[in-house]
């Protein structure tokens, strides 16, 4: 069955997707619900001076902490809109649940019920995104209050209660809103929803900073040379971040009681490189900017502590990569052994009557799995390291004008590649569906004959 799929995946030509009418219909679909995302991501935060923030923004230069939620956000944090928090909340709260899920027997029980369990899992973490959008919107309207221009002008034009309260409902609806049109697109449209509406907002900036860079070309601020230096190392930076996100350790799995004459089935259990994803970049990230953001929010700026640790983590510092560097290797490493759970899947190919060759089923397995995943996930957290701090360290160090960072990179060509992916499914799908329908045409001729 799967040499079929790949000889009709190598057969798909336009004229196929001419006629994969669903497939249209999905992307047609998933291309208006971005479209009523984007329009909404300009709705302002009422009670905000936007010029205000976006002066703030302009200071910091795009760096650190807010300039990467900025980035993720689509722009909607320094323009201040109701979509400031953006889909993040529901990240935060997909990413703890899932852990959770890990630990908690009540959670892993209802993992093992199926489709009636996920769905109570997904409403759980509905329940912990609004929980986690009211603390976020609150502290956010808290850092607004504080906030002042070059003039002393305040980023709020009337501080107080009412205006927590009206950010924290804004906030908390735009992100739900958000969540909503997310689970749209991965239920009735193509790809996954909350990735795109972050690809989205991503690639919405996109073209703005093509312009400032071929302007920084055009007056003389940077060379031909560089620019073409510039373009070369962010074409090998895609191509080496797919590179390394289509790898797979691919292990062989025997079944001997699915026998057809002389031959075993056989079949392939891929092990990916980059198991865990862009998860150990984004938890590094936070966790580096956790004092930055309190200082932020919560007014704790005059801390001697928390300035003696905004001094050690300054974004662009030595200690702040070193860390930065150790924290995604350990979480590739953690969240990979969240991700796959060698025991449970050794059992499952012993309860089939599967196994890998030379290797002896149940414990044996399992430990020949953490053997290869200890060496995988080497390569994919030296992968992410590298993916991540190259391309910081020319920002903020030589002052290259690179609109994407490892993390946004990793998202953008992850987002791509799966959509493409479940593209190319739905045109195999179809191809198949032609097939079904022709042999049912012949059977029905030859009937009636």
């Amino acid at each position: 069955m799967s040499n079929l799929a790949e000889k009709l995946a190598s057969r798909i030509s336009f004229e196929d997707f001419k006629k994969a009418t669903e497939l249209k219909k999905r992307l047609w679909f998933t291309l208006g619900i971005l479209i009523i995302y984007r329009l909404g991501s300009f709705i302002p935060l009422p009670g905000v001076d936007a010029s205000v923030v976006k002066a703030f923004f302009d200071a910091q230069s795009g760096g650190g902490f807010l300039g990467m939620f900025d980035v993720l956000t689509g722009g909607n944090l320094s323009r201040m809109t109701v979509f400031a928090l953006n889909i993040m909340p529901y990240i935060s709260a997909s990413i703890i649940i899932s852990l959770m899920s890990t630990v908690y027997p009540s959670l892993i029980e209802l993992k093992k019920e199926g489709e009636a369990g996920r769905e109570k899992i997904n409403q759980y973490t509905r329940y912990l995104t609004v929980a986690i959008c009211i603390v976020q919107a609150y502290g956010m309207s808290v850092g607004l209050e504080q906030m002042t221009g070059a003039s002393g002008i305040s980023a709020v034009y009337n501080p107080g209660w009412f205006f927590r309260f009206s950010t924290i409902v804004s906030l908390t609806g735009g992100t739900m809103f958000v969540m909503w049109l997310g689970e749209q697109i991965t239920a009735r449209g193509i790809g996954q929803g909350a990735s795109l509406i972050i690809f989205s907002g991503i690639i919405a900036g996109l073209p703005g900073a093509l312009f400032q860079t071929a302007e920084l070309g055009r007056v003389g601020q940077l060379s031909g040379g560089m620019l073409a230096i510039i373009a070369l190392i962010v074409v090998s930076a895609v191509a080496f971040v797919v590179f390394i996100e289509q790898s797979q350790r691919r292990v062989l799995i025997h079944y001997p009681k699915q026998t057809f004459g002389a031959q075993v089935n056989t079949s392939h259990l891929p092990l990916k490189l980059n198991t865990a994803g862009v998860i150990p970049p984004i938890f590094a990230g936070a966790l580096l900017n956790i004092p930055s953001a309190i200082a932020m929010f919560a007014g704790n700026s005059n801390s001697e502590i928390l300035q003696a640790m905004n001094r050690a983590l300054t974004h662009g510092s030595i200690t702040y990569y070193i860390i930065y560097a150790g924290l995604i290797a350990f979480f590739a490493f953690f969240y990979t052994a969240l991700q796959f759970n060698s025991k449970e899947t050794a059992d499952n190919l012993k309860n089939q009557g599967a196994f890998i060759p030379g290797i002896r089923p149940g414990d044996a397995t399992a430990k020949y799995f953490d053997y290869l995943l200890s060496r995988t996930t080497v390569i994919g957290a030296s992968y992410l390291v590298a993916i991540c701090l190259l391309p910081d360290i020319m920002i903020t160090r030589f002052g290259v004008p690179f609109y994407l960072g490892g993390t946004t990179l990793l998202i953008v060509c992850n987002v791509i590649s799966d959509t493409v992916s479940q593209i190319q499914a739905q045109l195999v799908s179809a191809q198949y569906q032609g097939i079904i329908d022709a042999q049912s045409k012949q059977k029905r001729r030859f009937v009636r004959r």
